[in-house]
């Protein structure tokens, strides 16, 4: 149902842009978010958006850094990463859910997408 893509090695202080490409014709029904597991961790919540595009969530630790966007058109969901650090280095996944708010609560989510690794070298 999801596919993402486009992860890889980046130095610090480099850009990466990842997308979430849905299958289906629902996509624009759902909230879309993005998370991270680095290793020996929990997974993370690190950006929502809902879905028309309009309002956009961050965690702290990405805002002002992260964008998260959508094309409700291409079924696609992206992540453009700037001002990377070594301590961004995890998967990231996309997910879907239809339920607003609550965007953190990884259980709340309808659909998982593969995972994509992010690595970012000091």
């Amino acid at each position: 149902q999801l596919q993402a893509c486009g992860g890889g090695l980046v130095q610090a202080g480099g850009s990466l842009r990842l997308s979430c490409a849905a299958s289906g014709r629902a996509f624009s029904s759902y909230y879309m978010s993005w998370f991270r597991q680095a290793p020996g961790k929990e997974r993370e919540f690190v950006a929502a958006i809902t879905r028309s595009g309009g309002t956009t969530y961050y965690a702290d630790s990405v805002k002002g850094r992260f964008t998260i966007s959508r094309d409700n058109a291409k079924n696609t969901v992206y992540l453009q990463m700037n001002s990377l650090k070594p301590e961004d280095t995890a998967v990231y996944y996309c997910a879907a859910k239809q339920v607003p708010f609550y965007w953190s609560a990884s259980h709340g989510y309808d659909y998982w997408g593969q995972g994509t690794l992010v690595t970012v070298s000091s």
